[in-house]
């Protein structure tokens, strides 16, 4: 969290609903659509329900978190008859933890999270993150993974963080100054009348907000009032929401409207470098206000969590299948990357290769005994619905080696899309689905869909900076060009602990794309010297702690299996996203075809959406195969999008 809100906010919230909750209904906080409980259903011993159809040809497009999700509980369910075709060499997707290849999993090193890293569990103050109401706090559960509260900027989990605004100079005037901000109780507020201004003011929006949320989340009034809400804001873009005039009161006759936050074009610009959340929200500012009100009303940036993997209190891997394997074969014999069970891609390495629960056999272990189970270095290039119902896709098989590349073929009665929208436009001619079952606004809606753009610029860093270093702050937050900057430790046994350089977004993230990794490199390490060497209170350098010669980056725009880091939608086109999420029950029956994963949610970079629409595609796909729900589940329980 930087200027906008507590590290706790809302999840501190002792308000309870207002009328009794709906049966399976979720609790607060937790995402506005749906208000279900998907933990409850998947935790049950049997999963979510029994296959009447068990050789229902089933077919899984991307192996990131969704697609092994989808793949694992429909093999929980009993059906037996899956593909899982990844374009990369790798599982995981955007869970992209790299390991320093000079260590293995006796001795490992300190890894990079290159895509996600901060984990929300929507558990409430002094509630256990793995207690909380969500599928991520299921499987950290299941799969013994190890937490630590995540360093964000203004936190008790850092020893400070540095904010650094217009050249040091915040207001104009003095030599230029580091502003330290330390916050050892979660209760200190920023430094100056200048921020503590700006923060007042979004606290004061956020709170009121939260607080009416609360005493209604979860209740038979709920959708109506979320409905409501959505209405009143989807036009609005966040920078419109900053400037728009304060409300004074919430009033129960108007329950939708709880007006803006009221700045001035100055403390917006402050407001638009320091964020609300996570570090600047610059990037943000032209987007649907909807996304940061759901990110920050709705649990998303509520006791965030720094994930280890599944290791001991040393950082040492749990013994655990194919560990220190290195490589192994898919179906066909091509090796893909075995797994490390370190930092947040363990979760992807346990979906795939622990136990699922029946008869010892694991994903892994279930899929490579057909031809076709696990595909990996496969290129989907072609959906096309038959005349019988089914639905052939076609493939670039060993597509990386266009010499021995082949194109081939297989059909199905299901397919489940789980990639990135862009890469379903670039590279998948969809075929043979009528209008009736693949309606013009859903095609339009995944091509027009707004990706951002992201990059993380990562390096090793010596212990003694965090241990003995006396001046400089753990975080650091500015207006550079360079942003947010984030030092932490994993393990007191590893050799290192690690620094992000640099972490930026959307336009931040493209003004950097003309250079080099080694010319980035050395531009953020010499551009963090600067401002510290400038700074009246630091005059000390940080390049001294950092190990150059293991820099590590990534841009997701670029990176050919992804064509983005994050989806998000635009002023006045929350709906589209909507009727994205409606596609499953409305449509899926009919088509054959399923959505999954953030290219068909509403809750951009975060990997509850993909979990959450991971189960949405398996309740439906086992009501379509007239499956046997357990745990007295129907569909009726199951609420619906609102879309007006």
């Amino acid at each position: 969290m930087t200027i906008g809100s507590t590290h706790n906010h809302p999840a501190h919230l002792a308000i309870e609903p207002s009328a009794p909750s709906l049966p399976w209904a979720a609790r607060y906080p937790n995402p506005p659509d749906l208000c279900f409980d998907y933990r409850r259903l998947i935790s049950q011993a049997g999963g979510i329900a029994r296959a009447t159809q068990p050789d229902h040809r089933i077919c899984i497009i991307g192996a990131g978190v969704t697609g092994l999700t989808v793949a694992r509980e429909l093999l929980r369910c009993g059906f037996t008859h899956i593909t899982l075709i990844e374009q990369s060499q790798r599982i995981g997707g955007r869970h992209l933890t790299v390991v320093n290849t000079l260590g293995d999993h006796k001795h490992p090193t300190t890894p990079f999270e290159m895509g996600a890293m901060r984990m929300p569990f929507f558990n409430r103050t002094g509630e256990a993150p793995k207690d909380g109401c969500s599928l991520m706090a299921y499987y950290a559960s299941l799969f013994e993974l190890r937490l630590s509260d995540f360093p964000n900027p203004g936190t008790p989990w850092v020893n400070a963080t540095g904010i650094y605004l217009r050249e040091g100079q915040l207001d104009g005037k003095g030599e230029p100054t580091l502003l330290l901000w330390r916050n050892p109780e979660g209760l200190t507020p920023p430094p100056t009348l200048t921020l503590q201004r700006v923060y007042n003011k979004w606290r004061r929006f956020a709170e009121q907000f939260a607080a009416q949320v609360a005493a209604h989340y979860g209740t038979r009034e709920w959708e109506s009032m979320w409905s409501a809400i959505v209405e009143r804001y989807h036009r609005l873009s966040f920078r419109d929401l900053v400037q728009l005039p304060a409300l004074e009161n919430w009033s129960p006759e108007r329950p939708e409207d709880f007006g803006g936050l009221g700045m001035n074009s100055d403390e917006s610009a402050i407001f638009y470098a320091i964020g609300i959340g996570d570090g600047s929200w610059g990037a943000f500012y032209d987007v649907c206000c909807l996304y940061p009100l759901r990110t920050a009303i709705f649990g998303f940036s509520s006791h965030l969590q720094l994930v280890h993997g599944r290791v001991d209190e040393s950082g040492i891997p749990y013994a655990a299948p194919y560990l220190g394997a290195g490589r192994l074969p898919d179906s066909k014999g091509l090796m893909f990357q075995g797994p490390s069970y370190l930092g947040l891609a363990s979760m992807d390495d346990c979906l795939l290769f622990m136990e699922v629960g029946i008869q010892g056999t694991s994903l892994y272990d279930h899929l490579i005994q057909r031809p076709n189970g696990l595909l990996t270095n496969s290129s989907v290039c072609g959906l096309h619905k038959l005349p019988d119902g089914r639905i052939r896709v076609e493939y670039h098989w060993q597509q990386s080696n266009p010499e021995h590349s082949q194109r081939l073929d297989d059909e199905f009665d299901s397919v489940i899309l789980t990639t990135p929208s862009w890469l379903i436009e670039t590279q998948i001619q969809i075929s043979g689905f009528n209008r009736e079952i693949l309606p013009q606004p859903i095609i339009d809606a995944w091509k027009h869909a707004h990706w951002e753009t992201s990059c993380k610029v990562y390096a090793p860093l010596k212990k003694s900076f965090l241990d003995s270093n006396l001046t400089l702050p753990q975080i650091l937050v500015t207006d550079s060009f360079v942003h947010d900057v984030y030092a932490y430790r994993y393990n007191e046994s590893y050799p290192d602990d690690c620094i992000l350089l640099s972490y930026t977004w959307e336009d931040d993230a493209t003004k950097l794309g003309a250079l080099s990794d080694g010319e980035l490199a050395h531009k953020c390490i010499k551009e963090l010297d600067r401002i510290l060497l400038r700074c009246s209170n630091m005059g000390e350098a940080i390049s001294p702690y950092i190990d150059t010669r293991n820099i590590c980056i990534q841009r997701w725009m670029t990176d050919r299996n992804a064509l983005g880091c994050a989806k998000l939608y635009r002023a006045g086109t929350y709906y589209d996203a909507v009727r994205l999420m409606k596609y499953n029950r409305d449509l899926s029956a009919a088509s054959g075809l399923y959505l999954a994963g953030e290219s068909f949610s509403v809750d951009a970079g975060w990997t509850e959406p993909c979990l959450r629409t991971a189960v949405d595609t398996v309740i439906n796909l086992c009501d379509r195969t007239a499956a046997t729900f357990n745990g007295g589940f129907t569909l009726e329980h199951y609420p619906h999008y609102q879309v007006r």
